[in-house]
């Protein structure tokens, strides 16, 4: 398949790995285990992508899924006094808006410009 030019549009959806690891992220809200399915792919296909626009998609995914399970792994544990299910719905709004811009970005085949960075 050919490169295609950073910010060029084309018609259609297009399914490349880093749209794939966003809608494996968004679906994970309705069936839990396609986040995990995603995060092994975003390690699996992280060597493929070298060099590309890719590359910093599955990065910032890979960072999604680690942060997402310390902070749901604090926010369980905390649950208990109460103040973890704040910390949880928090935590599903931050992965579901990363994974959006992640997907819109992926469409226009733009790299993510810090994927390592904790916001968006």
């Amino acid at each position: 398949m050919a490169e295609k030019i950073p910010g060029s549009a084309t018609p259609g959806f297009d399914f490349n790995k880093a749209t794939i690891v966003s809608l494996l992220y968004i679906g994970g809200f309705v069936v839990g285990v396609t986040g995990l399915i995603g995060f092994i792919l975003a390690l699996v296909w992280k060597d493929e992508v070298a060099g590309t626009w890719e590359e910093s998609h599955l990065q910032f995914h890979i960072m999604t899924f680690l942060i997402g399970l310390l902070v749901g792994i604090i926010g369980s544990i905390l649950s208990f006094i109460l103040i973890g299910i704040p910390i949880l719905i928090a935590l599903a709004v931050w992965i579901l808006v990363r994974s959006v811009l992640a997907l819109l970005k992926a469409q226009k085949h733009e790299p993510i410009a810090d994927p390592k960075t904790w916001l968006f």
